[in-house]
Order: structure tokens, then C-alpha cells, then sequence
């Protein structure tokens, strides 16, 4: 499908609009990781990181729809889905007892299913002709497949863990991060093959996220 001068130029708009929200989210990510927890700096910071990747995950979307580009459709995916349930946990305190979650909380985990099977299924296909981007494929088909299905779990109460809210919202939010983090280093990257780019940010800060899980989790 031709592009015209119109849709050349939004995209301009658009692509300015990605940078400038997916910096503030690694800034302020950063920020938050590496400073203390719960405070009213990291509530604010928090916001702007929220903010920051839901905005550069939308720009993301639209981009990919003009340009067809991949790469900008699954980060945008990842962005707005680990960035929204990463915030909206926090609203989920009391979903053990007699809260219920919204309409937006199953809207969120069933879109991000959906796409996760349809990762893991263009995964396949891309391996069965012999092209690597199928393993990235299949990697976050499936981290983000049980990151679904983990909230439709709490989302029954079905959850052992006190505090599993903070822990997930931890999770996503770095998570959130991973997907910025990877977002720059894949666009930037002049040395690593493709699929290492893809894979290093996650192999790397995993290890954090199960750090900081075992650190704040309290058991009923």
C-alpha cells in the first residue's frame, strides 16, 4: 500500500512523539530501580515512567500500522500491556477478599493472550523457514502467554501470596522497562546478531525482577 505525503509526515510526528516518551520511560525507569521504594519521589517518578510507556507504546502501534514494522508492534504491545497491569495492581489490593477487577483488567490480559498466541504461533512458522526472529517470537509468546494467564489467576483470588499485588506490579513495571530497554538497544545495535539484541535486556534484568520478588514477598 502506497504512503502518501500525509501519512509520511504523521508518521514523522509520531516517530518524534516514540523517542521522546521512550527516554522518559528508560530515564525514569532507571530512576526507579536503582533508588528506594514506596517513597512519594518514586510515586511521581512512577507516573511519568507510566505515562511515558503507555505514550510510546501507542506511537509505537500507530507507527507500525503506517510502516509495517514487527518490531515496533510487539514493543508497543508489550509496552502498554506490562506498563497498565503493572499500575493497575496497585488497585488490586483487596481482589483476595471481596474486590473485583474491572472491565479494562480483563480487556488488557485477553488482548495480551491473544497476541501472545499469535507470537507463538508466527514463531513457528518463522523457525519452520529457517528464520531466527521465530525463537524472539517464541520467547515472549510464551513469557507474556503466563503473564496472562498469572492474572486471570489473581483475578480469582486464586493467589497465596499476601502482598502478590506489589510483587506484580513490580514484574511488570520492570518488565515495562525490559521492553524500552530493548526497544533502544535493537534500534542502536551495530554489534550483537539480531536475536542476542532482542534477548540480552530480558536475560539481564530477570534476574532483578526474581531479586526483588523474593525480597518484598510476604506469605498469608
Amino acid at each position: 500500500m502506497a504512503v502518501t505525503p500525509t501519512l509520511n509526515f504523521t508518521f514523522k510526528i509520531l516517530l518524534f512523539i516514540h523517542i521522546l516518551a521512550g527516554t522518559t520511560g528508560l530515564v525514569t525507569g532507571i530512576l526507579n530501580i536503582v533508588r528506594k521504594k514506596g517513597d512519594k519521589p518514586h510515586k511521581k517518578i512512577g507516573r511519568l515512567f507510566l505515562y511515558g510507556m503507555i505514550i510510546n507504546g501507542i506511537a509505537g502501534l500507530f507507527m507500525s500500522i503506517i510502516h509495517f514494522n514487527l518490531f515496533l508492534f510487539i514493543i508497543g504491545i508489550f509496552s502498554i500491556y506490562l506498563a497498565s497491569t503493572g499500575q493497575r495492581y496497585l488497585s488490586l489490593k483487596n481482589i483476595s477478599t471481596n474486590q473485583k477487577p474491572k472491565t479494562i483488567d480483563w480487556v488488557l490480559s485477553v488482548t495480551m493472550l491473544f497476541f501472545a498466541i499469535a507470537f507463538i504461533i508466527y514463531g513457528v512458522l518463522l523457525l519452520l523457514s529457517n528464520k531466527n526472529f521465530g525463537i524472539v517470537l517464541l520467547v515472549f509468546g510464551f513469557i507474556s502467554s503466563s503473564m496472562a494467564i498469572q492474572d486471570f489467576r489473581n483475578y480469582k483470588a486464586k493467589n497465596t501470596v499476601k502482598n502478590f499485588w506489589l510483587l506484580v506490579h513490580i514484574q511488570r513495571m520492570i518488565g515495562s522497562f525490559i521492553a524500552a530497554f530493548t526497544a533502544f538497544l535493537v534500534v542502536n545495535n551495530t554489534i550483537l546478531p539480531g536475536v542476542i539484541a532482542w534477548l540480552l535486556p530480558t536475560v539481564v534484568f530477570v534476574p532483578l525482577i526474581f531479586f526483588l520478588v523474593r525480597k518484598y514477598k510476604v506469605t498469608s
